[in-house]
This record gives structure tokens, C-alpha cells and sequence, in this order.
């Protein structure tokens, strides 16, 4: 009979949950994908496993109790063919209850939005974005129908292990078990089709392919051939199977370019092969390594300026942190890779970063080299150079706000599009523009806009067109604040087209500077009747010559706030000066003198209408579209037709 005063405490039964809905339709595609390498998936193990090694040692440096008598470090890869399992353990930080839900039941932290933002629909072109987006623990069930994860944190008791498993079809279960052991050990027991990987042969050959470069011994267990059983048995010595030494630390020409790929892989990520890398020891007051890598397309995040995670911080080969956001400007946070430095302390804290020297040495140096690695692909390889833009072009003019100091070799680097290719690609430098410049041309000529439709549309344009005057078109939101900034290039001005009154004589023969003087002086009056009637509107009316197929476009002064930035600023919801633009108008245009016939009675609705259809040719909003619509309409067809047009008759006497 039971005492019914003894303990029945018991452990609890297995919680089951539900996956969030993102990790079901990951799920989905790891599963029914045709993955065309599915041996990746112990590089994602493992490289995961290696990230545990490195924060354990990190934490190590405060709390050297984390060890827990178990100083050597190590991942171990084993595989049981009998019950159709492979192994990866490792004995790093391990994971806690809470660590393991928000980890693996959840993925919302490693951009899961962005990554189905990009899925095409094609099963196996999206299953190779899996690398890019920090869900590579799910790249186990390419392989497996069952996953087994037991893990514990350091420093935690060993009643505060953790199991969870999952057969990936959209629950999971876990509970707290016992654990002696800290850090984490995955068991995937194998889909039909995959026993190939029952082979340490097989799983050597793959580590060696993959991780050769991580910096932690990975580990299986040595195979000696056995005749009675005519197959390999396994013993009971251990055999490091990588070189277990950090890439970064080895001479470059040791190193093969298959290996320096790989290690991207492995610190980015990433399923494809990067656009081009650097490595290079830096000796000096600070000493440190650099190996850093441009991808080949954009990272999910890579429009929070505030996360930054690509390079990864060591000092003398320990790691420090995953998001070295300090060493890295906003504009080059594109760029992945590892800065191992000899001189900054094991103890560093972000605080101690921000204010370091050293780091403020090491940053610029940073920068330096890559800006040099640009150049060198703007230089020689331009195809490589025309990829890197289009897809970190708007990232890297971010530098022309934040570095000023490097703006003359950021201006060799920009690319615009151009009059003259007729395209949106932005493949123009401003040294191409500088050595097409026509003769007597003083300035480097360029228009903004919302779009480059808008921008390419431009009445602003049209004089240079007329004189096969090239123009840059500048439709980036950032342009706006790099025409701010970038004030000159090879002696060259760079000079808005839209702003100030453009000195255009240098451009135009004796006959058209006559012509244009004789119709400043004629038109003088109507410039005088239009001013006066849209009065604060404007802050002055006059002729220009700049135009050839509009009546009229606004500019505002040199130096002031262009339309275009006015509303991008207000539409992110910060105060924009209030500008007053001039309204300029083509002497030569049919409705120009046609309103200079016009008795005053009627100009003033004719000069509301000049003014309204220059703010929509720049891209601008109507303040009262309506009334622009009734005005034009009366103008056009007279007050009584468009009252019939609307179905009501005219008051009696009501003139034309």
C-alpha cells in the first residue's frame, strides 16, 4: 500500500508545443525541398556547435566556474549505423529552457520575415537561402525524421538539462531531464535514402570539406579494419579529424581559395560563394589580422543600421563577440568576416570598446582595406564591381554622411545613372562624366527625384539635352543628402540643375545669348503680372532658359532644401524648412504667350495653373488637386462649357 504521506513529486510529463507558424513553413521547405546538397547540414551542426565553443569561452573569462572541471574544449561526431543516428555533441555554453524555446521554437530573431520575403517558389533555389538567414539547426531535417536535442547551460545545475525533440511536422516536445554534462548533443536519427552518411569515412570527408578551418578539435572516434566482421570497428580512441587551428591565423599562401570559401560559409552563413575577400596582418602601434569578406548578395538585415553582426571580434584567437558593431562604420556593415587583434584586452566590454584607441585604430584600418579591395574591384574587375553596386550601391553612399573623412575615394566609387546611357543602372563614375565633359562645361550636372522616372522626366533637363550635355539622375533616397555632401570632384563643381539661376552662357552660341536677352527684356511685364498674382506662393517669377518643352518649371536657391528633400523629410515625419520656390518660365512656349495676351482678370488663374503644373512635374502633391482640375477645365473650354460638361447651366449673363 502507498504511504500516502511520502513524496509523490515526479518529474513532469514532456510539455508538447507548436512550432510558430514561420518555423512550419521552413519546415515544410527543408523537408519536400530538393536540397541539392544535403550533406550541409553538418556544416550548420557544426559550425553552431563551434559558435558554443567560442561563447563559453567568453564567458569563461568572468566566470571560469563555467568549465566545470572540463577544461578542453572540443565537438564530437559519431554516428551508430544499427540505429540509423549521427551525433554532433559539443561542450560549450549549452542552452537553458527559456534559451531553447526562444532558439528553436521560435525563429522571429533571425529575420524569418525577410527570408520568406525572398522565397521565389522555386523549392531548390529557396532551400539554398537557408544558410543566409540563421536557421541553420532546421537544415537537420533535410536528412533526418526525428530530432533529439539534450543541452544545459554552464554554470547551471545539472537538474536543468533540457530535452526537446520534434519530427518537424510542426510540434515539439520538451521537457527538463538530468544532465551532468554541460553544452548540447543533437541526435538525428536518418529518412530513408540517407544512410550514406552512416560512414565516418563519409563524415570525415565532410568536415574536412567544410570545417576544416573551425578553430575547435573536432572529434571522431578512430576505425580499424576487421577481418572476422570484414568491416571497419570502431575503438576507443579519439582522432581529431580537422586542422583545428583559426584560418585567419595561418599564411595566406597556405591557405586555397576553396578554403577561404568555405570559412565564409562557415562565418557568414551563407550557402553562396562571396564576392571577393581580403586577408591581410596588420603590425604597427596595433597589431591585429583582418579577414574579411564582401558577399555576394544582400544579408536579410541589411537595412538596420543598428545590427550589425558580420564580423566577429577575437583577441589572440578568443572570441569576444559576435556583432563587433564598433570596428565597422554603418555604411561597410555589408561586410563579414573576423578581426583577431594582439593588443586589445581579454576582458574587453562593449564600453571598453567604444572608448579604446586601439579600436578606433583598428576601425580605420578596417575601412581602409576595404575601401582598397572596392577600388581594386572598381578597378580591375568591373563586371564583380557592377554586382557589388547594384546590391550595396545605397549602403555605401551612406559614407559621404558618415565618413567624411574618406569622401574623396567614396566619390571615385559612386555610381549614378546617367542622360546619357538612358537607363536606370547606375553605372556611370564621376570620372567617366569628368572625361565626357564638353568643351567650355565648368560643372558636373545633376538632377534629383523620387524615382528615375521622375528624375529622367525633369523639364529641368531639357536645355542639356538640346546640347548633348550629360546629366547624372540621382533617384536614391540617400542621393539627397550625398548632393549635400559631395560638393565637387576633380576640380569639378557638381551642380544641381534645379537649383540657383544656372549660368548656361558658357554653353551657348553669340546668336542664342542675343535672343535670350532680347526675350528677358520683352517679357519683363508678364513676369511682373505673374508674381504679383501668386504672390507669397513665389519668390520671384522669371525667364529662363533652361527649358525648351515646358512653359515653366520651379528651382529654389543654391544652398537651400531641393522639393524632393522637403518631402522625403516630411513624409518620415521630421520638420523640413519651408522653402519658396522661384517659378521659371520658357519665353518660347505657346502657353507662355498666350498668358502674356491675357488680360489681368485672368492671369491670375492662368499663373495658378503654370505654378500647379511645375509642382507636378517635379513629382510634387497638389495642395487642392479639385481646384487645379475646375481651374484648367474653365481655362480650356470656358466657364459655360464646363458647366454644361457638369450638367448645369450658366447664370444668365455669365460671360465667356
Amino acid at each position: 500500500m502507498t504511504d500516502p504521506t511520502a513524496d509523490t513529486a515526479a518529474t513532469p510529463a514532456p510539455e508538447t508545443r507548436g512550432f510558430q507558424a514561420e518555423v512550419k513553413q521552413l519546415l515544410h521547405l527543408m523537408i519536400h525541398s530538393l536540397y541539392s546538397h544535403p550533406e550541409i547540414f553538418l556544416r550548420e551542426l557544426v559550425s553552431n556547435a563551434a559558435d558554443a565553443v567560442d561563447k563559453l569561452k567568453f564567458e569563461a573569462l568572468r566566470h571560469p566556474e563555467f568549465y566545470e572541471r572540463e577544461p578542453d574544449l572540443r565537438i564530437v561526431v559519431g554516428y551508430d549505423r544499427e540505429a540509423r543516428t549521427i551525433t554532433v555533441r559539443d561542450n560549450g555554453i549549452g542552452m537553458s529552457f527559456d534559451e531553447v524555446v526562444a532558439n528553436i521554437g521560435t525563429i522571429a530573431k533571425s529575420g524569418t520575415r525577410e527570408f520568406f520575403a525572398q522565397l521565389s517558389g522555386d523549392e531548390a533555389k529557396d532551400a539554398r537561402l537557408i544558410g543566409q538567414f540563421g536557421v541553420g539547426f532546421y537544415s537537420s531535417f533535410i536528412v533526418a525524421d526525428r530530432v533529439v536535442l539534450v543541452t544545459r547551460r554552464a554554470g547551471q545545475p545539472g537538474s536543468e538539462g533540457v530535452r526537446w525533440e520534434s519530427t518537424g511536422e510542426g510540434e515539439y516536445s520538451i521537457e527538463r531531464v538530468e544532465r551532468a554534462e554541460r553544452g548540447t548533443e543533437i541526435t538525428l536519427h536518418l529518412r530513408e535514402g540517407h544512410d550514406d552518411f552512416l560512414s565516418r569515412h563519409r563524415l570525415a570527408a565532410l568536415i574536412r570539406k567544410y570545417s576544416d578551418h573551425v578553430a575547435v578539435p573536432i572529434v571522431m572516434k578512430k576505425e580499424v579494419w576487421d577481418e572476422e566482421a570484414k568491416g571497419y570497428k570502431a575503438t576507443a580512441d579519439d582522432e581529431t579529424v580537422n586542422q583545428a587551428s583559426a584560418l585567419w591565423a595561418r599564411p595566406k599562401q597556405d591557405i586555397t581559395a576553396e578554403q577561404y570559401e568555405e570559412f565564409y560559409r562557415h562565418v557568414a552563413h551563407d550557402g553562396a560563394a562571396p564576392l571577393a575577400y581580403l586577408h591581410a596582418r596588420i603590425e604597427g602601434r596595433s597589431e591585429y589580422t583582418l579577414l574579411l569578406y564582401v558577399p555576394a548578395a544582400a544579408p536579410f538585415d541589411l537595412w538596420d543600421r543598428e545590427h550589425r553582426h558580420g564580423v566577429k571580434l577575437y583577441v589572440r584567437r578568443v572570441f569576444i563577440m559576435d556583432d563587433a558593431g564598433e570596428l565597422v562604420p554603418p555604411y561597410l556593415r555589408f561586410v563579414r568576416g573576423v578581426v583577431d587583434s594582439n593588443d586589445l584586452p581579454l576582458n574587453v566590454s562593449r564600453e571598453i570598446l567604444q572608448e579604446s584607441r586601439d579600436v578606433e585604430t583598428i576601425r580605420s584600418g578596417l575601412t581602409r582595406r576595404v575601401l582598397d579591395l572596392l577600388e581594386s574591384l572598381a578597378n580591375d574587375e568591373k563586371e564583380k564591381y557592377a554586382t557589388f553596386w547594384s546590391t550595396f550601391g545605397q549602403v555605401l553612399k551612406e559614407g559621404f554622411v558618415d565618413d567624411h573623412g574618406n569622401h574623396d575615394r567614396l566619390a571615385k566609387l559612386v555610381r549614378f545613372a546617367s542622360t546619357q546611357t538612358g537607363t536606370a543602372v547606375q553605372d556611370v563614375g564621376l570620372a567617366d562624366y569628368v572625361a565626357r565633359m564638353k568643351d567650355r562645361q565648368e560643372a558636373i550636372y545633376f538632377v534629383t527625384g523620387e524615382s528615375y522616372a521622375a528624375a529622367a522626366g525633369s523639364p529641368h533637363l531639357e536645355f542639356f539635352r538640346k546640347k548633348g550635355i550629360e546629366v547624372l539622375i540621382l533617384a536614391d533616397r540617400i542621393d539627397e543628402w550625398v548632393a549635400g555632401t559631395l560638393t565637387e570632384f576633380d576640380g569639378k563643381p557638381l551642380r544641381s540643375v534645379a537649383k540657383g539661376a544656372l549660368d548656361l552662357s558658357a554653353l551657348a552660341d553669340t546668336e542664342e545669348k542675343a535672343a535670350q536677352e532680347q526675350e528677358a527684356t520683352a517679357l519683363k511685364p508678364l513676369t511682373e503680372r505673374l508674381a504679383r498674382a501668386l504672390g507669397e506662393r513665389v519668390k520671384e517669377v522669371r525667364v529662363t532658359h533652361r527649358l525648351t518643352d515646358s512653359p515653366a518649371c520651379l528651382v529654389v536657391g543654391e544652398g537651400e532644401v531641393s522639393g524632393n528633400l522637403e518631402r522625403l523629410l516630411k513624409a518620415a515625419g521630421q520638420k523640413a524648412p519651408t522653402v519658396v520656390p522661384i517659378l521659371e518660365i520658357n519665353p518660347r512656349h505657346a502657353l507662355v504667350k498666350r498668358i502674356d495676351g491675357e488680360p489681368d482678370e485672368r492671369v491670375a488663374d492662368w499663373a495658378s495653373v503654370l505654378f500647379d503644373e511645375a509642382l507636378l512635374a517635379e513629382g510634387a502633391q497638389l495642395p487642392d488637386p479639385a481646384a487645379f482640375v475646375r481651374r484648367l477645365n474653365a481655362l480650356v473650354f470656358g466657364a459655360g462649357a464646363v458647366a454644361d460638361v457638369a450638367g448645369t447651366a450658366p447664370p444668365a449673363g455669365a460671360g465667356d
